[in-house]
This record gives structure tokens, C-alpha cells and sequence, in this order.
């Protein structure tokens, strides 16, 4: 199993590997991987984003390392716990893995500033739009952030990837919602399909 909590970077610049090998497609979970309903954590209530297996089979045959990075607030909240989590978490690997995918790793934050019980209430480091979570994810599998790819769903993914020095930062919009403010430094996708051929470079 390869989930794992995020361990807050304190030292950014020793985040960054002296000698980083590899490119990474960092991809939220909620809204990008499965449909957001809230707090997804069992296979019942998962629904894959369309597009989401071409776009990770097309990204490692590009040399991509598929890397997750997900805020789980629900496990601050107490809607579900870790283990549960990580159960989830293991399905949904297994799920990806039977389609010929391979995720390295899934990163994740359980704590929320305000909203968590517990030992979970912590204004941390790891919860997007803070970049931790990327830069662990950098420094543990020598990832060139420059030469990398995020993909999320909300402008707090999109901060985060900034933040991180991601070479490539693609917000899905719900093409049902007005568009909200866009920033600068980020491509705009209404599908996976458009974000594949922007990572790609065919867009």
C-alpha cells in the first residue's frame, strides 16, 4: 500500500532534490480521480471522472511518474478515520492497477485549521494551497518540479502547484458553473481530455 500522510516541509529550499531525475503528473483525487459527491471514501459512493485512465496511460507512456496529492478533511472532521482511508485508498490503487496504471504514491493531508476534532486541528504545511505535499512528494522521489505536471479541480490546487515551482498547472472547470477568476501561470481545461493534450503538448 502506498499511502502515506505528507510530511510538512519546514526547509523548502531543502525540498528540492540536487539532482532530480524524473518528471511527475501530480493529480488531485476529488473532482479529477473520482466525482466529488463529498467525502468519497468507500467504493460505493465512487464514481471515476471520465477520462481519467487515458490520462494516466497516456501520461506514463510519456514518462510520467503518477503522484497523488489530496486534502482529506474528512478525516479532520471525523467522517471517516485513516484506516478507513488507507482501505479506500488501497482499492483504489488496485482499481487503477488492474487497467495497467501505476500510481507510486498518494499523498495526503488529514487536518483542517479551523473545522478539525483533535489532534487533526492544525494549520499545517502539508494542506493545499501550501505546497507541502508537492514538495515532500519532490524531495522523497527526486521529482523535477519544473518539468512536472498538476492537475486539479479548484484554485487551492492550483496555488499549491504554483507555490511549489510546478512547470505546469492545469485547473479542470465545470463547464456548468460560471467561470470564476482565472490566475495567471495556469491552463484551463473543461475535460481530462483537453488537460491530456496539454500535457502532452498537443493542446
Amino acid at each position: 500500500m502506498s499511502a502515506q500522510v505528507a510530511k510538512p516541509v519546514l526547509n523548502v529550499s531543502a525540498a528540492f532534490p540536487l539532482s532530480a531525475t524524473r518528471r511527475a503528473l501530480l493529480l488531485d483525487r476529488d473532482g479529477v480521480i473520482n466525482v466529488n459527491f463529498g467525502y468519497v471514501h468507500t467504493p460505493e459512493s465512487t464514481q471515476w471522472v471520465d477520462g481519467i485512465f487515458d490520462l494516466c496511460r497516456a501520461a506514463e507512456a510519456a514518462g510520467y511518474a503518477l503522484v497523488v496529492v489530496t486534502n482529506q478533511a474528512g478525516i479532520a472532521r471525523g467522517f471517516y478515520s485513516e484506516e478507513q482511508f488507507a482501505q479506500y485508498t488501497d482499492w483504489m490503487l488496485q482499481q487503477f492497477s488492474m487497467r495497467g496504471i501505476n500510481i507510486l504514491r498518494v499523498y495526503y493531508c488529514p487536518h483542517h485549521p479551523s473545522a478539525g476534532e483533535g489532534v487533526y486541528r492544525v494549520d499545517c504545511e502539508c494542506r493545499k494551497p501550501r505546497p507541502g505535499m508537492i514538495l515532500a512528494a519532490a524531495q522523497d522521489m527526486d521529482i523535477d518540479l519544473a518539468e512536472s505536471a498538476m492537475i486539479g479541480d479548484k484554485a487551492s490546487d492550483m496555488q499549491a502547484g504554483r507555490a511549489a515551482g510546478v512547470g505546469m498547472c492545469i485547473q479542470i472547470e465545470d463547464p456548468l458553473e460560471q467561470p470564476s477568476s482565472r490566475m495567471t501561470d495556469v491552463l484551463y481545461a473543461g475535460s481530462l481530455r483537453q488537460a491530456q493534450e496539454y500535457v502532452l503538448g498537443v493542446g
